[in-house]
Order: C-alpha cells, then structure tokens, then sequence
C-alpha cells in the first residue's frame, strides 16, 4: 500500500503560506519552501519598520515644532527645556498638532515655557561635580 505523506491540514497550510505570499516575485509565490522563507523575512522587515516609523514620525513633530517656535521667537531646544520647567506634559505630537490646528494656542504654550523657572536640577554645576570625583580619586589613590 503506497504511503500517503500530506493529509487535509499541511495542504490548508501551505494554501495559506501561498495565498499570503501572493504577488511576490519569481519562485516566492509560487514555492511553497521560499514562499515560507520570503514570508520570514518580510515579516522580519515589517517589524524592524514600524519601530523606524516611529522615529520617522517623531522627527516630523520635532521639525514642525521647531518651525512654529521660531515664528513664535524660540528656539526648539529652549522651549522644550521651558516645558519640562513648567511641568507641561504635552508630547510632541499633540504639540505639533496644537501648533498647527490652533496657533494662538500654541502662542500662549510657548509663553509658558518663557516664563518658566529653571528647576534646582537646571542650576547645578556641572564644574562643582568635576571637583568632587577628583577628590574622590585622590582618596583612593592615597589608601
């Protein structure tokens, strides 16, 4: 009696491996082994891309921010560092949108931010920090 290898569920599986892989190029579509391994792949790149566009969206909200804080007279950066001061916690996509949909709004945000207070963290010195790991250097160096 000959042997029977395939039954119902590989060929359902392998006809939906097919059917997704539909429209690639060459062999890929039409194989059901590099269908299996164009599929990988291109899941693979879906993934990695997504995380990419996230990226891409968020250098689009920071250039459009950039645009509309220097029509208001500042730059980006300190506008940014005035929001964090005032504890605004406005992301920059709903402040791309604000600044775009309404700009008397945005105007008002970026008032805001002018008039913050730099927070205690703001004012330390960075030169004060240098000073104590070098004397913390020359302790261990003297033990």
């Amino acid at each position: 009696m000959v042997r029977i290898k395939t039954n119902v569920y590989s060929h359902k599986r392998k006809k939906r491996v097919l059917a997704e892989a539909k429209g690639q190029f060459g062999n890929r579509s039409k194989r059901y082994k590099e269908a299996i391994k164009s599929l990988t792949a291109s899941k693979q790149y879906a993934y990695f891309d997504r995380k990419k566009n996230a990226g891409h969206f968020r250098s689009l909200w920071i250039v459009r921010l950039n645009a509309a804080c220097r029509e208001a007279g500042i730059s980006y950066s300190r506008f940014i560092n005035g929001l964090k001061n005032a504890n605004v916690l406005l992301d920059r996509k709903m402040l791309s949108e604000i600044a775009i949909a309404s700009p008397d709004i945005f105007n008002q945000i970026v008032e805001i931010s002018k008039a913050a207070k730099p927070t205690a963290k703001a004012e330390a010195k960075p030169a004060a920090k240098k000073v104590v790991k070098t004397e913390a250097k020359a302790k261990k160096a003297k033990a």
